[in-house]
Parts: C-alpha cells; structure tokens; sequence
C-alpha cells in the first residue's frame, strides 16, 4: 500500500488486551480485505480472521527469521478509526506487542520471535462498537 493511505491521527502505546467474546457476522469473501503485503518480503499469511464487517486480521510468519508480523486491514479505507493489531506468546503477556491508534487503512506490521511457540492473536477495527477477533495458542511451532 501506498505509505499515504496509512494516516496516524493518534497513537499511544498500550498493552495487549484481549477483548472477550461477541463476535459479528462475517462479510462475503469478495469482501473481505486481502493482505496487503506490510510484513514485508518472506512473509507468508499462516492465520486469518474476520473482523466482523469491517476487515481482517492476518498472522504471517518468515521462517528466514522465525518471525510472526501481524496486520488488521479495513474493507474500505476512510475516515481514521481506531485499528488493532497485537499477539504475543500463548499465556505469556509479557511479551505483548501492538498497534492501537487510529488509521485510515490498517494497523501494523507488528513483529515477534514466534519461532517454537504458540501465538495468541487479535484485531479490532472501530468506531464502536467495536467489532473484533480474537484468537489463542494458534500457529504453534
């Protein structure tokens, strides 16, 4: 994506949070926000969900690196809203890492050495109520 599409109205740095149950339906799959490639080269979609009607959230991995990326993209990008992006290592929250400001497009690249371990994950994409997915101990290895 073009680096202009991504506008920081706000950002702060907070810890991972995962939000609890309450899922929205899902949009059709011609939809659906395809990955847009932010991780970078080597960076292969392992994990995706749906972000209720407004996006998704893709897990990818390098095994060059042994880096998981994270990224939450929008359907359609407009008006800045608050986007998510965060995991860490399963039941370890110490080793929580995001992007949680408000975006036009999408948030992340977030990267961990998820090398060996499993990754709890999730994405959010305002306004509210928030719509959201949440996943946990995926993609272990």
């Amino acid at each position: 994506m073009h680096p202009s599409l991504r506008r920081t109205v706000t950002a702060g740095a907070l810890s991972m949070t995962f939000l609890g149950a309450g899922l929205v339906a899902a949009p059709s799959a011609s939809a659906a926000a395809a990955y847009n490639g932010a991780c970078g080269a080597g960076y292969s979609v392992v994990n995706s969900g749906v972000v209720g009607t407004r996006g998704m959230t893709y897990l990818t991995y390098s095994a060059a690196t042994g880096k998981n990326c994270i990224v939450t993209i929008r359907n359609t990008p407009g008006a800045a809203v608050r986007i998510y992006a965060g995991f860490q290592l399963a039941n370890q929250q110490s080793t929580a890492v995001d992007d949680d400001a408000m975006y036009s497009s999408y948030a992340g690249p977030v990267y961990i050495n998820g090398k060996g371990s499993c990754i709890d994950w999730s994405g959010a994409i305002g306004p509210a109520p928030e719509q959201y997915v949440i996943r946990y101990a995926t993609n272990c290895g």
